[in-house]
């Protein structure tokens, strides 16, 4: 698809989430995946103008609250350690829950740990409670004696995946733009198909099997047609974050810095057309 619009992309895997979001915020990369919530603070703090290319999906159960222990509930956590990657859509999810269940963030102490470390981390005696998405989410849920307190499918359509370009790449390489929407609505085709060549593929970039790949999927809202992704980016439940997010001490200096600056643009794929997105 690149070659068709006479580039090249360099696609570089990283395995640490929030490291690939710092590196996109330092000028590192020109694009990033990430979460519409991730975007809306790391690079909109470092005043990074950033538009979303590719409106992918949400998560509908990808995302989970796990606790340690039988029966669990989220009003289980006030007073707890809970191990996330901080500033994350991890983070998110768990000031999302905290509100569902009369608490706030005051109420639990968050520890930073990387997505790469999530999974061992769980595994010690100390880490009671933590915020994962899958696949490592998957592998602490089949932990024994392990309850999932809250999940995204609880908040369908607030957790959604992009890819994302630096405004100004983008402006002076639109090719950029079509090669990458092209390709990302090319593979949708294949996926929706079930082609088991690039399922199996994808299955083991993931680092799991086929089995567990689907798995995966049906937990992930897909958004396989430029029509359905135009939908999305008319509604607004994904432009304003909650209230709680807002308030929350960890994110407060992010959205004050946010504010500053011209954030988050949409380029809706339907139509190639995009609009200011300002991140209040």
């Amino acid at each position: 698809m690149a070659s068709k619009y006479g580039i090249k992309i360099n696609v570089v895997q990283l395995n640490d989430y929030i490291e690939s979001i710092n590196q996109y915020t330092a000028g590192q990369f020109d694009g990033c995946t990430m979460t519409n919530m991730d975007a809306l603070t790391i690079p909109a703090a470092g005043g990074v103008d950033t538009t979303a290319l590719i409106l992918g999906s949400y998560s509908e159960g990808n995302d989970g609250v796990v606790m340690k222990g039988k029966g669990k509930t989220l009003k289980d956590l006030k007073g707890m350690k809970v191990y996330l990657p901080e500033l994350s859509v991890s983070h998110y999810l768990l000031v999302r829950g905290l509100e569902k269940a009369g608490l706030a963030e005051k109420d639990v102490t968050v520890v930073n740990t990387s997505d790469a470390d999530i999974v061992s981390a769980f595994g010690t005696a100390s880490v009671q409670a933590a915020v994962a998405w899958n696949p490592q989410l998957s592998v602490i849920k089949g932990t024994p004696n392990t309850t999932e307190v809250f999940s995204s499918s609880q908040v369908p359509g607030e957790l959604i995946d992009m890819m994302v370009v630096n405004t100004e790449t983008l402006k002076d390489n639109p090719a950029l733009g079509k090669a990458l929407t092209g390709a990302w609505f090319e593979m949708m085709g294949l996926m929706k198909a079930q082609d088991a060549s690039a399922l199996n593929a994808m299955a083991a970039a993931s680092g799991t099997d086929l089995a567990g790949y689907q798995a995966q999927l049906k937990t992930t809202h897909l958004f396989y047609t430029r029509r359905t992704t135009w939908r999305l980016s008319r509604r607004r439940i994904w432009r304003k974050p909650c209230s709680a997010w807002r308030r929350s001490p960890s994110t407060k200096g992010c959205w004050a810095r946010a504010r500053r600056a011209p954030i988050l643009s949409v380029c809706a794929s339907r139509a190639m057309s995009r609009w200011a997105m300002p991140a209040t």
